[in-house]
């Protein structure tokens, strides 16, 4: 059988893996890139700086690759008929009924104007309900009145998720209905927060907690086993490491720490709170390539992995400048809009964990480690990675 991907790419891929371990960006990581049948993997360095060495079924905290997930899951259900994509939250979601909108983003919680129109079930996937982090809320002179508020609230949603602040659902969703959105809903993109608040209404629609929803609809149709809110093999986890005040890398949660137990948000943790492996997200990313089966419908897969927004919706959005230029946003997930891999799509988890899937090669891309990644570009490794992987496929990526 003739190899899908070309030896001379595979060796520059593993050049690249081994790198991010020897020049000190991760203490360890699985790398894997696959085309049709054939799968390349790489394991480099440690668990922890003199820790076990990683292993391919390592386990990773892979944060906001949870997003497909959870948007994966919404979509099953909606195909039971336990929701609709287009129906106002408020049947399931009574807390955020009736929303009031800041006049100005950095304003005061009381200058507000009504909601033009519901939230909707769609809005959430596609991250126009109108809450989440926008650029300009880090950019503006701090406090702004509504991060103080919502960290007031332990809601952890407007930066990275900390699961042991954050409370149950329903006093998390009780905390953010009593805030006023930042924008009207449809009218702009903001991240993450529509994810958590599709996690609570898919439980609630399910009438089940999140895990299970996952479990009985994705993860056990999948054969992916390693992956769920929390491990009991915490042996196979990294410890996940962040850039300190000084510049020093250091450990922020231990094997033993967040994601060795349930925890109260489980419902809530759509946004980011997963754990995995390279397989098991290997498995996710071949039922999406391959239309959806045995998950979803063929049409309910291509419309997650299309662009969804419009230029409007672009225009104020975004993580960084430049972020909509050559991508958009379909169901919890980005998706490339124009160039060499225009049609190509998936995401990044910020705790060092990326995933790219292109439909045209039926490749995919893996990459995890645990290093919290420092901005919100993924780092230049990452994606060294996947130029490396589109170069075994005979793509050349400029």
């Amino acid at each position: 059988m003739t190899d899908l991907l070309a030896p001379e790419g595979l060796e520059r891929f593993a050049t690249i893996a081994a790198k991010q371990v020897t020049d000190g960006t991760a203490p360890g990581l699985v790398a894997l890139a696959a085309r049709g049948d054939q799968v390349h993997a790489e394991t480099a360095g440690s668990l922890s700086y003199g820790g076990p060495p990683v292993q391919r079924d390592s386990i990773f905290r892979v944060a906001s690759l949870t997003k497909p997930v959870t948007a994966v899951a919404a979509l099953a259900l909606a195909a039971e008929g336990l929701l609709r994509l287009d129906e106002p939250v408020d049947r399931l979601l009574p807390e955020l009924a009736d929303r009031r909108v800041l006049r100005r983003i950095d304003g005061p919680l009381d200058d507000t104007v009504p909601a033009a129109r519901a939230i909707t079930v769609r809005d959430l996937l596609t991250f126009t309900m109108g809450f989440g982090a926008a650029m300009e809320l880090f950019t503006l002179p701090q406090p702004v009145p509504i991060v103080q508020a919502s960290n007031d609230l332990h809601l952890s949603t407007l930066g990275s998720p900390n699961p042991d602040e954050q409370p149950d659902p329903d006093t998390w969703i009780a905390g953010l209905g009593s805030l006023p959105l930042l924008a009207q809903p449809g009218e702009r993109w903001m991240y993450n927060t529509g994810a958590s608040v599709l996690g609570v209404l898919l439980a609630r629609a399910a009438g089940q907690p999140l895990s299970e929803v996952m479990r009985t609809r994705i993860f056990e149709p999948l054969g992916m086993r390693d992956t769920g809110f929390w491990t009991s093999q915490t042996h196979r986890l990294g410890t996940a490491y962040r850039t300190g005040d000084a510049g020093t890398v250091e450990a922020w949660d231990m094997p033993e720490g967040m994601w060795s137990r349930p925890r109260p948000f489980e419902d809530g943790a759509g946004g980011g709170g997963l754990v995995s492996t390279a397989d098991d997200l290997l498995a996710f990313s071949r039922m999406l390539l391959r239309g959806g089966s045995p998950v979803l419908a063929q049409r309910d897969a291509g419309e997650m992995t299309c662009d969804q927004l419009t230029s409007a919706q672009k225009a104020r959005g975004g993580l960084h400048p430049g972020f909509f230029d050559e991508s958009g946003w379909g169901y919890c997930l980005a998706v490339v809009t124009d160039g060499p891999t225009a049609g190509a799509y998936g995401w990044a988890g910020g705790f060092g964990a990326t995933w790219l899937a292109d439909p045209a090669l039926d490749l995919t891309v893996i990459a995890l480690t645990q290093r919290m990644f420092d901005s919100s570009v993924s780092p230049r490794s990452h994606l060294d990675l996947q130029s490396a992987a589109y170069a075994a496929a005979g793509v050349a990526i400029p």
